[in-house]
């Protein structure tokens, strides 16, 4: 079979990762079109998969309109190169109606739930997985599973953390550090969103500057007061360096979630609410702000305590435990389409075969 996945997001790269080192053992072949905007193309170098760049995304209302025209025509141009069966992709619009166009199935996963997105590619996919945590229904082609996207490459079967971070980082093994996000808002979903003001930012660096070394990652260019704490360090080294940090305060949902499989005490801080950090909070191993109200007071108590760590691993256990390998999950949707697609809604129960 050859599959085309259409990638928008340095963590798509990683979603699909595993699914297609397994799958091209068994001499199916992976194709990828990627949106460069931040290390997607790094990645996908990094793990030798065939890619081609279709371009930068796109930012403003206008360009981005263009951009379902531009991409669309870009992935088709590889399709007939190519010769896909199948397009899989996080959610794709672009990916969708290329698929629609050459009449070939395209199955999406999706787990934010942003409405002004899957309203995009949904009529244009013939399958949508998300966890079951997500909160809205999506109608018949929707299929839940028990997990999270992190769990498709952070289960301890697929990655094991190692302590080169440290001499990476310019640390001693076992020094603390914390790792900081700020994020770019500029998203389409992050219209009218935020998260920490500049004040706040200043606080939290001080806070943390007293404890340990802080290292901050940004989506662009960040305040000169804080590029002297940016992390530089190879960006497929990123996962590493969550599994080690003492702390993760952040504005990315997907790296709080990261943190949290991983066992790193972990804050998430946005207005934009995201089900599955919400149902890790559940497990203790996220704690979710939509402002810095009470932030520092948890922040304080948690690195109060010298066991924080072993405890936080012991609570990322009990979540993992409580999931699914989603990765074996979507080879086995993907080999069996579509009678995988009825199977899953006849007998939903059949998931726990992937454990």
């Amino acid at each position: 079979m050859n599959i085309l996945i259409d990638i928008g997001h340095p963590a798509h790269v990683h979603l699909f990762k595993n699914m297609a080192f397994a799958m091209q053992k068994e001499g199916h072949k992976f194709f990828f079109t990627a949106r460069e905007g931040e290390n997607e193309t790094v990645l996908l170098d990094k793990y030798g998969f065939n890619y081609k760049r279709i371009g930068n995304k796109r930012k403003g209302t206008i360009n981005k309109i263009l951009g379902i025209f531009i991409f669309t025509l870009r992935i088709l141009k590889e399709s007939r190169k190519f010769k896909p069966d199948m397009f899989l992709s996080h959610g794709s619009m672009y990916a969708g109606y290329a698929a629609f166009l050459l009449h070939k199935p395209h199955i999406a996963v999706e787990d934010s739930g942003n409405m002004e997105q899957i309203k995009l590619y949904l009529p244009f996919c013939n399958a949508l997985l998300s966890p079951d945590v997500l909160p809205v229904k999506l109608g018949e082609k929707h299929i839940t599973y028990k997990g999270y996207h992190e769990l498709m490459y952070l289960l301890p079967r697929y990655f094991t953390p190692n302590n080169d971070i440290y001499s990476v980082l310019g640390l001693s093994i076992g020094e603390p550090y914390a790792i900081v996000r700020f994020v770019s808002w500029e998203a389409t979903h992050d219209s009218g969103q935020k998260g920490f003001n500049l004040d706040v930012k200043r606080q939290l660096v001080h806070l943390l500057s007293k404890k340990m070394r802080v290292f901050i990652s940004g989506e662009r260019k960040l305040p000169i007061e804080f590029e002297s704490y940016r992390i530089n360090i190879p960006f497929e080294n990123m996962h590493n360096a969550l599994a080690n940090a003492t702390i993760y305060v952040g504005e990315g949902a997907t790296m709080a979630s990261e943190a949290g499989v991983l066992g790193t005490p972990s804050f998430y801080v946005s207005t934009i609410r995201r089900c599955y950090t919400d149902d890790q909070e559940k497990y203790g191993t996220v704690f979710n702000f939509t402002t810095s109200v009470g932030l520092f007071e948890k922040v304080e108590e948690i690195l109060s305590d010298s066991n924080i760590k072993y405890q936080f691993k012991l609570r990322s256990e009990k979540l993992i435990a409580d999931k699914i390998d989603p990765t074996s999950f979507l080879i086995w949707f993907v080999e069996n389409w579509p009678e995988s697609f009825k199977v899953m809604k006849e007998s939903p129960e059949w998931e726990e075969r992937f454990r």
